[in-house]
């Protein structure tokens, strides 16, 4: 009686909502599987695209986990951790997404993600899948943590097996590698919009990652989108390609070839300065305006002939080089249809362009080993850049200005051509992975193989080490060996075919104690099975490691989580959101929402 008369206790602020237990475990794995159904049918060759409208009229089509993952607007924060597990897969440097998770910095810094730039519907796949193979031992009462022990066991040794089943390729011969790195590379792009010009874009992918060599700056490879023509109109440049600038009159006069020229490369105005703001200069006598004038004049001329006097045949600058005016007439009969600076080096054969964007100036600087100038006195032969050829070329509707044959040969440039611009788009993003992918396996030189070849071999051998188990970690590891045939039965799904008779096919090849069927996986062509690896289709293992680490890790941070607290801030941000989305079409009047209380007992 005495313990029901005990005031309440009030600890969260009023309005204040909460959800806990075993009720909000499953909604949150039902969440992240709603997430891994939308990627679902974008999984393989045959995959699925999704075309996405955002509220600012643009069209994405996309079957790139990464992109879709990036351009649903997912609310639920749960689901979010699958989104920055994609991204983190995505991108191409080390580290993850801590930032909305800290609370769970220890968990995650164990797996010590490398970004591998491909994998992202993969590992998003698995995540929701071992999450759906943990619900019905969550809903049977299993504490999560048992769910939780057994699957780091299970990943684990899924790595383990991995690491083992990888094949080198090291120590053959450079030609041989870019064979093999293409096969890398076409696996990856057989699943994307380009798939029917694999071959073509894979070897042009190898060439233009081995050019940049050690270089671990990803936009040294520059990728120019140009509308029109056919996929086979694509060329790869050994340098530096970029769009031609804005240009004035006195630019087609200019010579549009060189061969082995000198370089100049300055990040400062080649024009005149205009006066500060309410500036005043007295004169006592009006001649003395012309000497004002010719003072102005002659600083810009000094600039142009230190330029001359270099020896550079080619000038280009971030900034502008453009000044009103033609120096051959009187400043009366200025016009600003002509640029100074263009007609000057025009008359003296030389090649000038301003305005180049940073990162192409920057992809110049360490293709022809230039350095960047911010004043053009002492320009010695050591700062200017030198290239084989220089050339302006007519892409179609485009002019580029190209530079190949480069010394030091860190940089290339694929030129991408095709129809629509949405295609365009994702054939950048194809080439993208793609790119990652070759990179990856170049550095860590190892491959498996692929079509849900490893995933088969790696759940026989879990399924084969959970009955040396006693007790309920049997069943659960035995559930996450089940969820990797997730990766073969949606690739014969989404190709039409019947995924039950293949996974059948492939668990009695896989089964084989020779081992000769570890390499077998889903023939996408035929609907059977076939030596993935003879056919090489191949993937770097590290991308299957961190795919397998990544989803663990965040289906076990899932799990673990037994209550969600949402303070009114957030809950209101969310109404003025889902108010905005719904265009002011009025507004909805709400209940108040109660506060928690807590009694002590």
């Amino acid at each position: 009686m005495a313990s029901m008369l005990q005031p309440q206790i009030i600890l969260l602020k009023e309005g204040t909502d909460t959800s806990q237990g075993k009720a909000q475990l499953v909604s949150n794995i039902n969440a992240c599987t709603a997430v891994a159904d939308v990627l679902r049918t974008t999984l393989g060759p045959r995959g699925m695209d999704k075309l996405i409208h955002d509220d600012k009229g643009n069209v994405t089509i996309s079957n790139d986990g990464a992109t879709i993952m990036k351009l649903l607007d997912i609310v639920h924060p749960a689901a979010k951790i699958l989104v920055d597990i994609a991204k983190s897969q995505d991108s191409e440097t080390l580290g993850f997404h801590l930032k909305t998770f800290n609370f769970k910095l220890v968990l995650f810094s164990i797996t010590n993600l490398l970004k591998v730039g491909d994998g992202t519907t993969t590992v998003v796949l698995l995540a929701g899948e071992f999450l759906k193979e943990a619900k019905p031992f969550v809903e049977d009462g299993v504490h999560p943590q048992n769910l939780i022990r057994s699957y780091r066991t299970a990943c684990n040794l899924a790595i383990e097996k991995i690491k083992e089943l990888a094949v080198s390729i090291e120590g053959k011969s450079l030609e041989e590698k870019k064979i093999l790195l293409a096969k890398c590379a076409a696996t990856t792009l057989s699943s994307k919009l380009i798939g029917g010009e694999k071959e073509f874009f894979a070897s042009m992918v190898v060439d233009a990652v081995i050019a940049i060599g050690n270089e671990d700056r990803l936009n040294m490879i520059g990728i120019k989108k140009v509308p029109g023509g056919n996929m086979r109109d694509s060329f790869l440049v050994n340098g530096v390609a970029f769009k031609k600038t804005f240009s004035y009159a006195g630019f087609e006069q200019q010579p549009k070839k060189f061969l082995n020229p000198k370089i100049l490369l300055l990040n400062i105005e080649l024009e005149l300065k205009s006066e500060k703001e309410n500036a005043e200069i007295r004169l006592s006598d009006p001649s003395q305006y012309q000497s004002i004038v010719d003072a102005e004049w002659n600083i810009i001329y000094d600039k142009l002939d230190k330029c001359v006097k270099s020896g550079a045949k080619v000038v280009l600058s971030r900034l502008a080089i453009v000044l009103p005016g033609d120096y051959k007439r009187p400043m009366a009969f200025f016009s600003l249809a002509t640029s100074l600076p263009a007609c000057y080096f025009a008359d003296r054969d030389i090649f000038c362009a301003g305005r180049v964007a940073e990162e192409d100036l920057h992809r110049v600087t360490a293709a022809t080993g230039g350095t960047v100038q911010t004043s053009v006195n002492n320009i010695i032969d050591e700062v200017l850049g030198t290239c084989e050829v220089f050339e302006e070329k007519q892409v179609g509707n485009e002019r580029f200005n190209i530079f190949s044959g480069c010394p030091s040969g860190q940089t290339a440039t694929i030129v991408l051509r095709g129809g629509a611009d949405q295609f365009i788009e994702e054939a950048e993003r194809s080439l993208h992975d793609a790119i990652m992918i070759v990179r990856r396996a170049l550095k860590n030189s190892t491959v498996v193989a692929g079509g849900g070849a490893i995933d088969m071999e790696i759940s026989r051998y879990l399924r084969q080490h959970a009955r040396t188990i006693a007790g309920k970690s049997q069943l659960f590891i035995n559930s996450y060996a089940k969820a990797l045939e997730v990766i073969p039965r949606q690739l014969c799904d989404n190709a039409g075919f019947d995924a039950t008779d293949v996974l059948n096919k492939l668990r009695q090849k896989h089964a084989l104690p020779s081992g000769e069927g570890a390499s077998y996986g889903v023939d996408i062509n035929t609907g059977g099975i076939e030596d993935s690896f003879a056919n090489f289709v191949w993937e770097p293992s590290v991308v299957k490691i961190n795919a397998i680490n990544a989803a663990t890790e965040a289906a076990c941070l899932i799990l673990s989580v037994d209550e969600t607290v949402k303070n009114p801030k957030s809950e209101s941000a969310q109404g003025e959101a889902a108010a905005s989305a719904m265009g002011g079409r009025g507004r909805g009047g709400g209940f108040p929402g109660r506060g928690r209380g807590m009694r002590r007992r």
